[in-house]
């Protein structure tokens, strides 16, 4: 049990070793790159009119497969840039590789923060668009023409 407890503790060192030293940028730029791209892929399921993507792949089965596709396309590409990024680091770091560390590090730095924030922002946009359309709706329903306008009309229709 002792050895499993020391392996353990050697890989999560290693794993909070990567916030420092080399091509530790990735760690922040990842996030950000994937935070932007759920951004859009939300904006464009707005457009599309396509349901919640996270409640959507949770519940629907049917839904499941096109918004796995969607999500995929979406971050697909910064996964294996993590991957390689991470893969970099070990063996200028480690001189070794570790597969299954390099899928942690590519599974947070890629795919988390797609999910964290799609949801999120599905919400965010769903609440200003509620309000936009609420106070679009008030401000027309309470302009009234005044005096002035309404003389300026019957004028020009004599």
């Amino acid at each position: 049990m002792d050895v499993i407890l020391e392996g353990l503790s050697w890989n999560f060192d290693q794993l909070l070793g990567r916030s420092s030293g080399p091509l530790n940028f990735r760690l922040v730029m990842m996030p950000i790159v994937v935070t932007v791209l759920a951004v859009r892929a939300h904006l464009r399921d707005v457009r599309e009119g396509n349901p919640i993507f996270l409640g959507a792949f949770v519940t629907s089965s049917t839904e499941r497969r096109r918004l796995f596709r969607s999500g995929l396309k979406d971050f697909g590409k910064v996964f294996i840039v993590a991957c390689v990024l991470d893969t970099t680091y070990q063996l200028l770091v480690f001189r070794s590789f570790f597969p299954v560390e390099m899928l942690i590090v590519a599974v947070v730095c890629a795919i988390v923060p797609y999910f964290l924030i799609r949801g999120p922002v599905t919400r965010l946009v769903y609440l200003l668009q509620r309000r936009w359309r609420g106070a679009a709706e008030s401000t027309t329903a309470t302009k009234k023409p005044d005096a002035d306008s309404r003389e300026k009309q019957e004028s020009t229709h004599e």
